[in-house]
């Protein structure tokens, strides 16, 4: 089933007085349960792009279509409550809340989504054992290491049962042992059936995923281009 489409995106920037072209019409296909990673040099439009299909951006041009629903033209309180129910972001800075424990951070977003106390305390505490943090549901961000901190992004992330799972340079800021670690979670997570997009420079990263996307100047050149 297809989950991810994009209609000839176009996505323009004004710079005074100058106007550029982060986009330059992206026809892109994901089907439900693949893993693809998106890469691209730096100021390829690869962060852009993550940002349209993450509802964090809406396009100058085009459709988007995520799960049936077209969201290029949404207001941006409905991109919010969409962000929420179907997408998970994993960044690679982490973006744990510093005065929250871990626990809480992964609760946050069910808490958001309306969940009872009981009922999220229970969720939460059951996707931070899947990634192997049961031990650390009391310690703050600043207790952990990278890697254990990118496994609560995880938690976090897909903790809503979301549509989508979004990464952004998810081993950015790891060592080579804990990026690898993280990278195998992201495999396990596919094998149990979630749709899965990375979004990096690093072939090595790219690579575990099932199909590459690279994107140069904007457009599409390899990986997924519209007949």
């Amino acid at each position: 089933m297809l989950i991810i489409e994009t209609q000839d995106i176009i996505k323009d920037y004004d710079m005074g007085d100058i106007k550029v072209r982060a986009l330059n019409g992206i026809n892109l296909t994901i089907e439900q349960g693949e893993f693809v990673a998106i890469m691209g040099p730096s100021g390829s439009g690869k962060s852009t792009l993550m940002h349209i299909i993450g509802c964090l951006d809406t396009p100058t041009q085009g459709n988007y279509i995520l799960d049936n629903l077209t969201v290029s033209k949404l207001r941006k309180s409905e991109l919010a409550a969409i962000r929420n129910k179907k997408v998970g972001f994993v960044f690679q800075t982490f973006n744990l809340l510093p005065h929250l424990n871990v626990l809480k951070n992964v609760e946050l977003p069910l808490m958001y989504a309306g969940m009872a106390f009981k009922d999220r305390i229970k969720r939460a505490k059951e996707i931070l054992a899947s990634v192997g943090l049961s031990d650390r549901l009391k310690h703050k961000p600043s207790e952990l290491s990278g890697g254990q901190r990118q496994r609560v992004a995880i938690a976090r992330a897909i903790v809503n049962k979301p549509t989508i799972l979004l990464a952004d340079e998810p081993t950015g800021n790891l060592d080579t042992q804990a990026g690898g670690d993280i990278l195998s979670i992201f495999n396990e997570l596919h094998a149990q059936g979630h749709t899965i997009i990375i979004v990096t420079h690093d072939l090595a990263v790219a690579n575990r995923a099932n199909r590459i996307i690279r994107i140069i100047d904007g457009k599409i050149v390899d990986g997924d281009i519209a007949a």
